[in-house]
């Protein structure tokens, strides 16, 4: 699989995002933001985690607007897989393709640390190697990680499987960790080949770090 990964002044995980997915046999390539074309021959675009543009005036309401994120945006309407982790989910629901919107946290700290998470939905190209229910523990590091939607937009995400995580205990139970609603950790839009997420999986690949769960995430899109 080939695998194009986002680079924007301020991302700071371009290269574990990287080393995740070589570690993983695939080919990955770099792409800066000022590019205006994305790679030939590519399965996968990353908008990874980091603080593009120093989150001034809102997170990833700059980097939006970035040449590549037209190339990114194309690619996507034409059902092409982009995943967006932190920073990257921020930015991709404020270029419009993933529904709602990130806020400051409830307690207006930076959270930073491992956190459960229950897998709502595995009928997509993201967590089907993930059961339905399934507990997995992937490191968080956010400050804008508050999921907000409206209450009609919240029942459309439920009736099409749209959400795919949420914050929980270690027995799946939701939990509040940010003030998202209804603890919604990820997305995805209505098509399934756009997703988002707060969680880090490409920090979850080693058992020595405190959990290899990524693994299993990121290999969803080998299938």
């Amino acid at each position: 699989m080939n695998v194009a990964v986002l680079r924007f002044p301020g991302t700071n995980c371009e290269f574990d995002t990287q080393y995740a997915f070589e570690k993983l046999g695939h080919t990955t390539k770099l792409v800066w933001h000022e590019d205006e074309k994305l790679p030939t021959n590519i399965d996968l675009v990353v908008v990874p985690g980091g603080f593009s543009y120093g989150d001034y005036l809102r997170s990833g309401s700059i980097a939006r607007f970035s040449p590549i994120m037209k190339a990114v945006t194309a690619y996507a309407k034409e059902g092409g897989k982009v995943l967006g982790i932190c920073n990257g989910f921020q930015i991709l629901t404020e270029a419009g393709l993933l529904p709602g919107a990130l806020k400051r946290n409830n307690n207006l700290h930076f959270i930073s640390k491992l956190q459960n998470l229950c897998v709502i939905h595995n009928d997509n190209a993201f967590l089907n190697q993930c059961n339905k229910g399934e507990v997995l523990n992937i490191p968080i590091a956010h400050a804008d990680g508050n999921y907000y939607i409206e209450e009609a937009g919240l029942k459309k995400l439920e009736a099409n499987h749209q959400i795919l995580l949420r914050y929980s205990d270690a027995k799946g139970n939701p939990v509040v960790v940010n003030g998202s609603v209804t603890s919604i950790a990820g997305i995805c839009n209505e098509e399934k080949n756009v997703f988002g997420l707060m969680p880090h999986p490409e920090r979850a690949l080693e058992v020595i770090l405190g959990s290899d769960d990524g693994i299993r995430m990121l290999k969803g899109f080998d299938s």
